[in-house]
């Protein structure tokens, strides 16, 4: 992990935070230099990130799983 961080120069607490979910919405250019380091492309992060919780079922309410959670 403290290669990773270097590499894409943020500190190696504050990747601990965003992987531990203590960050709720890092910078757009973080994530991004993350993901170059990982060898991975931003579409495929946003795949990632896009898809519904598992367990939740899916509505036709026109609300994604995370609001169907909120709510």
């Amino acid at each position: 992990m403290l290669d990773i961080a270097l590499d894409a120069r943020v500190s190696p607490e504050t990747l601990r935070k965003i992987e531990s979910g203590r960050v709720a919405t890092p910078a757009f250019s973080t994530i991004a230099a993350i993901a170059d380091v990982l060898g991975l492309s931003l579409d495929a992060v946003w795949a990632e990130i896009s898809q519904p919780e598992r367990g939740v079922r899916p509505t036709n309410s026109g609300h994604n799983a995370r609001e169907q959670l909120a709510s």
